[in-house]
């Protein structure tokens, strides 16, 4: 049984991770939206944090309907340890710090979907996750865009 054992994980179990990271997400944003000083950007975190809960609402769907049925070799592959960002606003000191962790949770996010999207022969199941990761690619642009203006006040 070895250590290996973290890299095997039936296509249920990705789904799972993948819901998991949403639920996650979904915390991070409010609690970033909470810490928010400027009043748009607390419209903002609450926004993604809504897309984000729409995005765990679809792959419960996918799990659901057993749409998700990848080769075996293909979920063996997958190093979920590539995905995962430690998404805590302990450390978050400011809205820099704050903006740093969400494009870095947004590449993530992006990265496991277009994998998950090559990992399926279901056209339909691939494009939920393109899409997917098209939305955690706009939110990634959207944090890049603040972050520079903000650097640009200082």
């Amino acid at each position: 049984m070895g250590g290996n054992m973290k890299n095997w994980m039936s296509s249920d179990a990705v789904l799972d991770f993948a819901i998991g990271e949403e639920e996650r997400a979904v915390e991070f944003y409010t609690e970033l939206s909470e810490k928010a000083h400027h009043r748009h950007m607390e419209e903002v975190f609450l926004q993604f944090a809504g897309e984000e809960r729409g995005h765990r609402a679809k792959l419960i769907a996918v799990k659901e309907g057993k749409k998700f049925q990848p080769e075996e070799s293909d979920v063996i592959d997958l190093k979920i340890s590539d995905y995962t960002v430690e998404l805590s606003t302990a450390n978050v000191e400011n809205y820099g710090d704050a903006l740093v962790v969400a494009m870095k949770k947004e590449k993530a996010a992006f990265k496991l979907y277009s994998r998950l999207s090559e990992m399926t022969d279901s056209p339909e199941t691939a494009g939920l996750f393109k899409a997917l990761a098209q939305e955690e690619a706009k939110h990634k642009l959207r944090f890049e865009i603040e972050y520079d203006d903000m650097l640009k006040e200082n």
